[in-house]
Order: C-alpha cells, then structure tokens, then sequence
C-alpha cells in the first residue's frame, strides 16, 4: 500500500480485491448478499468502492470466500480500516455532489476534461466561481457560498505540490467568450488561463466554433487516470439529471479514444493561448 493513496483509491482496491476472491470462490453477488441476508445491491456496491466496508464485514466476507492466508486477510483488513479514515473533503460532503468525484480526482494521476459551458474548476478564479455559485444559489446564505467556493479553490492544489495532476482541459469556444461575472472578472479569469496554461502539467485547448460537431456535443465529460494498473480509469459524465461514472475497460478506452480525436480537432496548445491574449486585447 502506497503512503499517498487517499481512502478513496484504497476502497477501490479493496473493492477490487474482494471481487476476485469472489469470483475465486464461485460465488454470486446475490448468494453472497443472500448468505449475510444484506441488501441485494450491498455487495456490488463494496466491489465499486459506493459504499465504505467495515473491516468486520472483510473479514467475513474473506471466511466465506475460503481466503485462509493471514498475511492477505490482514492486509484487506487494514485497507477497510484505512478506507474509512477521514480525509480534507470529509467536512464538505454535505454540498459535495452525489457519488465521490473529489476523492477520485484527488487521487488520480492524469485527468482529461472537455467543458462546453464553463471554464474547468480547477482552473477558474475565486472571482469567476463565486459569480457562477451566487447566481446558481441566489438564495444560499453567504457562508454556504463561502464553503463551496473553499471546496472548489481546496481542489485546485491538486495542479502543484510533489505529484502534481496532469490536466489536459479542452473548452468550447463559447466558454472563454461567455462573460461571467462581469468584464473585469472575466479579463482577470483570461489572465489566469494563461499564467496557469504555462505549468508544464497542464495543457490547454479551444474547440473553434468553426470545428463542427464532435462526440461531446452533449455534455461535459472527465476522464481519470490512474498510475496504478490494478485499478481502473473512469469516466465521469455530469448532467442536470443526475451524474454517472463509467469504469467498463471498453467503455472507458472507448471515451480515451474520442478525447484523442477530439484534442486533433482543437486549436493546438500556442494558438489557444494566443485566442485567449486577442481576447484581453480586444
């Protein structure tokens, strides 16, 4: 087990683990929620890492799937308990989206994002966030939008530090068009695109209007990347109806795939910074 792996990684790699003493012992999910009498859907959601598994149920689970190692069963043990450590984001998941996109992204290595409407969060000023939360809560208290602007700018370390995210962000045109906020937040948002797009981690691109249609019309789309093999990427679609992550090997290699073709499409890394610089000039 890795010193820098947060709670979330190690759920997936329980989760992981587990499945394949499962499938070792030739057990279904159904029998084996079935044999504890839990819900019928608790045992799929300790195998995606949905739900955190008490390191009791671990070892339960690992004396019905015949796992007689001491060595192994400990180790699963003690990445239950780790699982449920508390972590920085552990205080905000009140305002936290449904599922746990902030513990993935904190422990990715590499993420790939498209946004048609919005500049990314990890990229936006404190000014630009607080004019799209205040307008999307107008009726919020001051001290909730404070928490959801902290949690947003909290994120964004992510981009520095030891092991820094690999951001590949690629935007619509419309998006550093869209004034929000105001001309002057918006020309300050600009300024930071480009002081931020110099970091050597961090790579920017415009989708022109003059593209025509792409894969992504319909949605934003993230795609998270993980150095450790054992653990799979994941796709994550967010929309109004609610959000979804994508974990089927096919399925994500097939979103990895449109990302390539899409970033062929945009502008190139120079020419996007210089579109931005004619816009502050304009």
């Amino acid at each position: 087990m890795s010193d820098i792996e947060g709670p979330t990684l190690r759920r997936r790699r329980l989760g992981t683990e587990l499945k394949r003493c499962r499938e070792a012992a030739r057990l279904t999910q159904q029998e084996v929620s079935k044999h504890f009498e839990w819900h019928s859907a608790k045992v799929t959601r300790i195998e995606t890492a949905r739900v955190a598994v008490t390191p009791r149920d671990v070892r339960d689970l690992l004396t019905l799937y015949r796992v007689e190692d001491p060595e192994y069963r400990d180790a699963l043990v003690e990445l239950a308990r780790l699982s449920r450590e508390r972590t920085w984001w552990t205080d905000y998941r009140d305002i936290m989206r449904p599922g746990n996109f902030v513990g993935l992204e904190a422990a990715a290595t590499s993420m790939r994002s498209w946004e048609p409407v919005l500049i990314p969060g990890l990229l936006q000023t404190e000014a630009y966030m607080r004019a799209l939360i205040s307008t999307g809560r107008s009726n919020d208290p001051p001290q909730h939008i404070d928490r959801r602007v902290s949690l947003r700018l909290t994120r964004q370390s992510r981009l520095s530090g030891e092991r820094p995210l690999e951001l590949a962000a690629i935007v619509d045109e419309s998006v550093v068009r869209r004034v929000i906020g105001g001309p002057d937040v918006m020309k300050a948002q600009l300024a930071h695109l480009i002081e931020t797009s110099r970091l050597p981690n961090i790579s920017l691109q415009i989708m022109p209007f003059g593209a025509g249609e792409h894969p992504f019309l319909g949605g934003s789309a993230t795609l998270l990347e993980f150095r450790d093999t054992t653990l799979s990427d994941v796709v994550y679609l967010e929309g109004l109806a609610g959000d979804y992550y994508e974990e089927q090997p096919p399925e994500v290699a097939r979103y990895r795939q449109e990302f390539e073709r899409l970033s062929t499409k945009a502008l190139d890394h120079r020419t996007t910074i210089k579109m931005i610089e004619g816009l502050l000039t304009a």
